[in-house]
Order: structure tokens, then C-alpha cells, then sequence
């Protein structure tokens, strides 16, 4: 400590180790005394070893909070008011509190009243009668608290925040209990509860000030020495487990600003860590030149108030941020003290700010020590916490040592995203306009920024799971491919993960895999991706390697070989299922020689020719910023990915947006038929007509259509399933891309049954094109998309990847949050416009895949040869 405070500093006598004197009676009760004659007063304090967390059976009963109101309402030789009325008598004050881990009692008197003090505290300590008169009105006082503290949105903040932290530790109940459990108890369960906790072994007496301790320890003896020790069963505590994922809680009450508190769960008192931690609490926000409160209150002006503070038990510690503020800049203010803790995780603070933390640290703790009651109270808690009357002198040695490193280390440690709780006490009424991060049921919040090089970047949280996704979304697919090139997107994002200029293959899939991760592509008709899953300790990795592979992949020739292959296994793969083979004529019936009538997959005549230089100028044009979108999502921290990404993908080139006037297919001049002949057991109709694009104001009513006709209440499965038994399968399907895409009805039928399925299918599409949907269809419609969204966003890999693609098309990263009043606005009559423009004569494509022999059974079907 000389580092800190000259020994010529008048206050550093209250610094000196080993001043307290301690003597354990016989029966196990600890007196503790440090004489101070610097004032002629003395500060008397019990401290029993029980509170809120020791209450076993009647846990969040609040029997310590009731029984420290009953301990001076009377004993053997006093009654309710003589005690407080001597304490006055000998110029003194009497008060008593109850915590998590101690109820304690103390006196302050001028010291020629310390006798006094000691002899009536043992009385009514240990000899309290716990009056039946006293208890009913006892009982009712606390009630009249209980109604205080429900009136008082910082108390309710408090509560609310424990029983989130916690989940299976006692401290997540109040002190003073839970109002239903309090009005059950009974003066029998008090009396139990006071002859288990209230013995000499549970107990401690502290006296410091202007004594002889000689004297205070013959006192003692006198009036605490023949109580008589009683065994008691040990007292089972449950140790919170660790908390895995980021936890969330909102509530509304009567008030106008709202009170939020983050928190994360730290050790007890005497870990190592705890001083560095106190001091990162007060780097943080223990004043007013603190970054919290320099950013969040006064350049920003989120918050009226903010502070740190770390609280620690001995059981348990919280480190915690608590703000003020306007409801509607809730959000906005977390993610600015979550930016700021993602700073102090990542970055050493500056030695000034440490010293100076160091500095309140001290002053604080000496302004304590400053009177009797101070040093009483710091022994008393050092010695129930830690068996050791010098702990907080020592602490504060260790708080003279602590380093810039030693915060950033602890932040790190336990400041972690998966550790985060969040509560708020909000004003009635403003949970529904504000948003909320992310958290089990609840919106997620996903905020976007853009890189240097133009790549826009979107970032949500999401801590139920350790888990963290990202992908990379760039527009490519058919519409960058010719016949020629038809292919070398799906071939292209298959090779980009295969080798680097740093690691090949093996050494990609061996590194994202020994921490139980994955990295994949994928392509489309629109758009290819590259993605990857880490558990978030691994965020780093795993955005290292993705940031690798878009930016420095080689495409080895090996791997290409190997890859080529694979994919033209997949293209005869697809050419063995007669529903491809169907949608793959559809497709060359409605588009023709448009970009959108090629195969996704590539022909296997056009994949076996493709060459490196080809995927290496594939890459350079479309893996570009300013053509994709990055998404990270999960268990992060918004700050945090920040500088990752602007480190890691800050390289990749920023190129053009790609397909911002793509070329549109023609619609049909007249109808268009096509028969295909299968060596299968089944046949398949399909109805096809030219559609709309993604950005299109008609796309909400064809998504309805769509999934009115595909869900087994359609009218095609009850028609045509169900009634008539003429087909296996019946439904819709669409696809929308940067261009107008296609809209297609489906069945698969017994080839002998073309004819009558032709035409109940076409009788049916013909009253939807009149007449759209009956107004039950459209409910229903609209109800599956809404729930089969949120069932689909449940994965945070889908959610992700659905909210990239939505800003890659133009539609806005937040778009699934218009999602349902864009589909709850449409209307049955939209619904019948939009039917007869799309599904009208002569927009209209039939093809017909079936077996050879079976093509003389639908003699209406004229076959004509494919556009293009």
C-alpha cells in the first residue's frame, strides 16, 4: 500500500494490518475488537450469520427480513420499546439491516455507553420472546413495505434483474421475500426459524472505537458467554450453474423512464480476480469523466444516469451497468454500453484510467473507514466472508496492483456475450415500440453498417445457444452464366472453400472442424453462398476462415477435377427424377434462351469444360463488396464484430453491384405445350406461367396463392387428391430472382390418367385465374406463411442467411419485419387481379413427362417445340 498512500497521510493508521484483536468464546462465539481513541464513541455490532439465502424450507419467505423487525419487539426482561428507548437513554442509535448472507444489529454510542450497547444487543439477539401481539403487527408494517417496494420501479428493477441472473441460487428471491410465501408464515415457523440461526457459533460480535478490548472481551463473556451452543444440520446453498446463453427480461410499470440493467456473473469476494474487477467496474462508470457516462450521457444523450459497480458475496458476484433513460433510447443505449464493454475486451484501458480508478477505489474505501460504524462494518464483513478482520486493508493492496492487462484479461473472462443479462423496467405501454435485442420469444434486433469497401455487414445477437453464424451472400447464379459457363456458379462456390493462398483443403476442413464447426456453399438461381458455424469462443476462427477463402481462394486444379465430378454426378442425379426433368422443360418452355431457362446445376457438357481461369474471373467479378452482403449472427457481441470484420473483410475488392438491369424474359406469344418422354412408372403435369420479380409490388399475393394451392386444404389436393383420386401429389411452386421468374402448378399422376387429370387440373387453375381465393383460402394462406416464417427463423443459420438475402435482393435486411402486415394488407380482391394478370391466356406453359406408351392418352395436348 505505500505505493498509494504515504504513511504521513493522517488516514493511513486505518490502513495498518493487524490491528484487530479477536477472541472465540467457548460456546463459538467470536468477539472482534479494534480500539480507535481518535473520538470518544464506539460502534457495537451483531452480526448473525443468516439471511435471504439461508431460509431452507421457507426459502423466499423472508423470515430474516421479518425476524430482524421482531428481534427488538420484546424479550424476557424488556419490553417492545424499552430497548430503542435505552439506546436513546445512553445518546446512541440503534438500527439493523438484513441482506442476502447477514442480518446485521448495531449500535453507535458515545463510548462510555459501549457497555450498554453490548448488553442490550445480546438481550435481544439471543433472548428476543417474539411476542404474538407483535407478530400480527409486525406482519402488517412489512406488508406496507411489501406495497412500497411495488411502488418503487428501482426496487422492482433490482428484483427483476436477480431472478433473471439467477436460476437456481437462492439469490434470485428478495430479501424481503415474495408476498404470497410471507403472508403463509406463522410465529411458529419465525420462533424455528430464530432458535436454528440465531446460536453462538452463527454469531459475531464487532465493537471498534474509544475501548479497552480487554473490557469488551470480559463483556462479552458476560452476556453472550452462557448461551448454549445447539447442533443444527448443515444448510445446503445451490451454486448457480454457469450461465451459458445471454438471458432477457422486460417488464412494464407505473412509471415514465425507463431503468435497464446488464449484468454478468463474477466470482465471490475472495477469488483473485475480484480486485481488477472492481477496478474495471470503476474505469467503466465510477464517475464522471468514466466512458459511460462521457458517451452515453453526454455526447449521446441516451441515458439521465449511468454507473458500474461490482458486487460480490460470498457466495456469488454480479458485475453490473445500470441506466436511466427515455424508453424509446433503451436499445439504442445498450448496444452503446455493449460497444463499450466489447472495447474493453479487446483493448488494454490506458494507464491513467487505471490509476485513477485506483485512486476512487481508495478514497471510497477511506471515507468508510472513517467513523467507528465504518470500521465495524468492514471488519464485520471481512471476517463473515473471508474468517480474516484485515481483508479489506489487504484488498486494497491488491487493488494498488492491478494492471491495465488485468482488466482487459478479466473482461474477457467473464464480459462475455453468452454470460449477458438484460432487464428493464419500462412505462406501460412502450414495450411495443421499442425494439429489443434479441432473446428467446422476443424480436431479434439486427443492426447493418458498410465497410470502406462497401460491403454491408448485418450483425445480430442471439444468446440462446453458444453458437455463432455467418454467411457471405453475393448475386451471381444463372443470371451471370451463359451456355457456354452454364454451371460455374454451383462449381465456383463448391471450389472457393477448397484451397487458399495459405491453406488448402484439408487444412480449412481440419481447422473448422477441431472446434466443431462447419464451413459450406451453396448456389442458386440468383445468388451463391459461403457460410460458417463456430460456437462463439471460436468466432474469430471461424471468420478468419471465411474472410480466407472469399478473398485469397486459388481454386487448386486438383480440387476443380474432383469437384466436376461431383457435380455432374448431381446433374445425372437430377436427370433420374422425373420432377426435375419436368422443371427443367418448364423452365426452357417459359424463359428460352433467357438466362433463367438454364439448369442451376449446368449441363454436363458445359461443366466439363469450364477451367480455372474462368472460376478465378468468375470470382473477381461477383466475390466482390459492393456485390454481397455478410451476416453475423448469434452469440457476439455487436462491437466486437465490428472490428473483426472490418479487419478481416476489409480486403476483400470492392468491385460493382452485378444485375442491377438484368434482361427480362419475353412473355409467350401463345400458349406452349411439351411432352417428355420417361422411362417411369408415374407421370408429371405441370402448368407454368412467367411471373415477377422479387421487388415486384404483386409478389405478396403470388406468395399467397402460392401457398394456398400447395398445403393439403388446398383446392387442388381436395379436388384432385381427394375427391377424384387422380393424383399422388398436387401443389404450386415460384421462383422470383432479380429478373421475373416463373410461377408453376404440379401434380404426379398414373400416366393412364393424363387426360382426366388435364382436365380437372386445368378446370381448376381456371377458376383461380378468375376468381383468386375464397376469403377462408387467403386466411389460412396467410396464417401458414406468418407461422411457417417464424418457424423457419427459429434456426439463426435460416434467419441469417433468409435477412442476407433480403438486402442482397434490395428488399432491406429488415424486411422480415414488414413481413406480416405486407401479407396481413393483401386483400381477397388483389388476390383476383393479380390471378388474371399472371394466369390468364396466353401466358401459359404445359409440360407433360411421361412414359412413351402413354402419350396416345391426352390427345388435347399439342406438342410444340421449346422456345429457343
Amino acid at each position: 500500500m505505500q505505493h498509494l498512500l504515504p504513511q504521513s497521510d493522517p488516514a493511513a493508521a486505518a490502513l495498518v494490518r493487524g490491528r484487530t484483536q479477536t477472541r472465540v468464546l467457548p460456546n463459538g462465539f467470536t468477539v472482534l475488537v479494534e480500539p480507535d481513541h481518535s473520538a470518544p464513541v464506539s460502534s457495537v455490532q451483531v452480526w448473525v450469520q443468516t439471511g435471504s439465502i439461508h431460509e431452507d424450507k421457507w426459502l423466499g419467505g423472508g423470515l430474516s427480513h421479518f425476524l430482524e423487525h421482531m428481534i427488538f419487539k420484546g424479550t424476557a426482561t424488556r419490553g417492545p420499546n424499552e430497548i430503542a428507548r435505552a439506546v436513546q437513554e445512553a445518546g446512541g442509535y440503534i438500527n439493523a439491516y438484513t441482506s442476502f448472507d447477514r442480518t446485521v444489529y448495531w449500535i453507535d454510542v458515545p463510548s462510555d455507553g459501549t457497555a450498554t450497547a453490548i448488553e442490550l444487543l445480546a438481550d435481544a439477539t439471543l433472548h428476543s420472546t417474539l411476542p404474538d401481539a407483535e407478530f400480527a403487527k409486525e406482519q402488517e408494517v412489512i406488508r406496507r413495505e411489501f406495497a412500497m417496494g411495488f411502488d418503487d420501479p428501482n426496487r422492482m428493477s433490482t428484483e427483476l434483474m436477480l431472478a433473471t441472473a439467477f436460476s437456481h441460487s437462492p439469490y434470485r428471491h428478495p430479501v424481503i421475500g415474495h408476498l404470497e410465501i410471507f403472508n403463509r408464515l406463522t410465529r411458529d415457523d419465525l420462533e424455528a426459524y430464530y432458535r436454528a440461526r440465531y446460536v453462538p457459533d452463527n454469531m459475531f460480535l464487532v465493537v471498534t472505537g474509544d475501548v479497552d478490548p480487554a473490557e469488551i472481551f470480559t463483556l462479552a463473556g458476560k452476556w453472550f458467554g452462557d448461551a448454549a451452543r445447539r447442533a443444527g444440520a448443515p444448510l445446503f446453498i445451490p451454486r448457480e450453474p454457469p450461465q451459458l446463453g445471454r438471458r432477457e427480461e422486460h417488464a412494464e410499470f407505473e412509471t415514465e423512464l425507463g431503468r435497464c440493467s446488464l449484468v454478468w456473473h463474477i466470482p465471490p469476494v475472495t477469488h483473485p480476480d475480484t480486485a481488477a474487477l472492481d477496478v474495471l467496474a470503476t474505469v467503466l462508470g465510477g464517475g464522471r469523466s468514466t466512458p459511460l457516462h462521457r458517451e452515453l450521457r453526454e455526447r449521446l444523450n441516451l441515458v439521465h444516469h449511468i454507473s458500474a459497480y461490482s458486487y460480490m458475496a460470498g457466495e456469488m458476484g454480479l458485475f453490473g451497468i445500470d441506466f436511466l433513460c427515455e424508453p424509446d433510447r433503451r436499445t439504442e443505449a445498450e448496444q452503446a454500453v455493449l460497444a463499450i464493454i466489447a472495447r474493453y475486451r479487446n483493448e488494454e484501458p490506458a494507464a491513467g484510467e487505471v490509476a485513477k480508478a485506483r485512486k476512487s477505489i481508495l478514497a471510497d474505501q477511506l471515507n468508510n473507514l472513517a467513523t467507528a460504524r465504518g470500521r465495524a462494518s468492514d471488519i464485520g464483513g471481512s471476517w463473515l466472508l473471508a474468517r480474516n478482520p484485515d481483508l479489506g486493508s489487504e484488498y486494497l493492496g491488491e487493488i494498488g496492483r492491478v494492471e491495465a492487462a488485468d482488466l482487459q484479461r478479466v473482461a474477457r473472462q467473464y464480459l462475455e456475450p453468452s454470460g449477458l443479462t438484460v432487464t428493464s423496467i419500462n412505462p406501460h405501454g412502450s414495450l411495443g415500440s421499442v425494439p429489443r435485442p434479441a432473446a428467446a420469444g422476443s424480436p431479434r434486433r439486427i443492426e447493418q453498417f458498410t465497410l470502406p469497401n462497401g460491403l454491408r455487414v448485418l450483425v445480430c445477437e442471439d444468446r440462446k445457444l453458444p453458437l455463432v453464424n455467418a454467411v457471405a451472400v453475393f448475386r451471381g447464379g444463372l443470371l451471370a452464366e451463359t451456355p457456354g459457363t452454364n454451371g460455374i456458379t454451383s462449381l465456383a462456390a463448391r471450389t472457393l472453400v477448397k484451397g487458399t493462398a495459405s491453406r488448402t483443403a484439408e487444412q480449412i476442413n481440419d481447422e473448422i472442424e477441431a472446434v466443431g464447426g462447419q464451413i459450406r456453399a451453396d448456389s442458386g438461381n440468383n445468388s451463391f453462398s459461403v457460410s460458417v458455424e463456430v460456437m462463439s469462443p471460436d468466432l474469430r476462427l471461424g471468420l478468419d476462415l471465411l474472410a480466407d477463402v472469399l478473398v485469397h481462394a486459388v481454386f487448386p486444379d486438383k480440387e476443380i477435377a474432383r469437384e466436376k465430378e461431383d457435380q455432374i454426378a448431381t446433374i445425372k442425379a437430377e436427370d433420374e427424377q422425373i420432377t426435375t426433368v419436368a422443371k427443367h422443360a418448364m423452365r426452357r418452355a417459359v424463359f428460352g434462351s433467357h438466362p433463367y431457362g438454364l439448369r442451376s446445376s449446368g449441363t454436363e457438357e458445359s461443366v466439363a469444360v469450364l477451367t480455372r481461369e474462368q472460376l478465378l474471373s468468375f470470382r473477381d467479378r461477383c466475390v466482390t463488396a459492393r456485390n454481397g452482403v455478410l451476416a453475423i449472427f448469434g452469440d457476439i457481441d455487436t462491437g466486437a464484430v465490428r472490428s473483426l470484420a472490418a479487419e478481416l473483410f476489409g480486403a476483400l475488392p470492392a468491385g460493382e453491384l452485378l444485375m442491377t438491369a438484368p434482361p427480362e424474359a419475353s412473355p409467350l406469344p401463345e400458349p406452349v405445350e411439351v411432352v417428355v418422354n420417361e422411362p417411369k412408372q408415374q407421370a408429371v403435369l405441370m402448368v407454368g406461367f412467367l411471373g415477377t420479380h422479387a421487388l415486384s409490388a404483386d409478389r405478396s399475393a403470388l406468395e399467397l396463392i402460392d401457398t394456398a394451392s400447395s398445403d393439403m386444404a388446398s383446392r387442388f389436393f381436395h379436388r384432385i387428391r381427394e375427391e377424384l383420386g387422380l393424383a399422388y401429389f398436387v401443389g404450386a411452386a415460384q421462383m422470383m430472382g432479380f429478373a421475373p421468374g416463373i410461377f408453376t402448378f404440379y401434380l404426379g399422376t398414373d400416366p393412364a390418367k393424363t387426360a382426366l387429370v388435364r382436365k380437372n387440373f386445368d378446370d381448376e387453375i381456371g377458376a383461380l385465374a378468375r376468381d383468386g381465393l375464397t376469403e377462408a383460402e387467403l386466411a389460412r394462406a396467410k396464417k401458414k406463411i406468418i407461422g411457417g416464417e417464424a418457424i423457419r427463423n427459429q434456426s439463426l443459420e435460416s434467419f441469417a442467411h433468409v435477412v442476407a438475402v433480403d438486402e442482397l435482393y434490395g428488399l432491406g435486411f429488415d424486411h422480415y419485419t414488414r413481413r406480416a402486415a405486407e401479407i396481413g394488407a393483401v386483400t381477397a380482391g388483389e388476390i383476383r387481379t393479380v390471378a388474371r394478370k399472371y394466369f390468364l391466356e396466353p401466358n401459359r406453359a404445359t409440360v407433360l413427362v411421361t412414359p412413351k406408351d402413354a402419350q396416345g392418352a391426352i390427345p388435347s395436348v399439342q406438342i410444340r417445340a421449346i422456345r429457343g
